[in-house]
């Protein structure tokens, strides 16, 4: 079986982020997206409220699994056996800092990271744009798949 972890963010689960898993789905037999925990991280959304968009976003897709981890993505890639990581860019600023981040997972672990580009039409829509809007009560469920 062919999986890939997609690491989560902090951020809320937007559009963007939804566009990657659904063409990753297209490369990968099975996604598990992984959502960080790290108590010392401050957040707009609750684990909860993130993990239910996220469920719900995918109820009708069994390849794709969601679940909570502390650590490292690469610990948590071994931990489910998984020798692809998932990760979205919007721009080539953000393409840069994954090669970098791809390259020394495939030192310390084998760990290949597959990079999709955000369909130029949701590359507008950046968790820190979510936040903002969120924090001064605007509607954001456009944003939220």
């Amino acid at each position: 079986m062919k999986r890939a972890i997609f690491p989560g963010s902090f951020d809320p689960f937007t559009i963007g982020h939804y566009d990657i898993v659904v063409r990753g789905l297209d490369i990968f037999d099975e996604i598990v997206i992984g959502i960080g925990k790290n108590s010392q991280k401050t957040t707009t959304f609750s684990l909860e409220e993130r993990l239910a968009a996220i469920q719900q976003a995918f109820a009708h897709e069994p390849r794709v699994k969601v679940e909570v981890y502390e650590g490292l993505t690469i610990d948590f890639a071994a931990q489910y056996n998984a020798k692809y990581i998932l990760r979205g860019v919007r721009s080539v600023k953000d393409f840069e800092y994954e090669r970098d981040i791809a390259e020394a997972n495939k030192q310390l672990s084998g760990i290949e990271t597959v990079v999709l580009y955000t369909r130029p039409e949701l590359a507008h829509i950046s968790s820190s744009l979510v936040r903002e809007l969120h924090a001064y009560g605007k509607d954001i469920s456009a944003m939220i798949p």
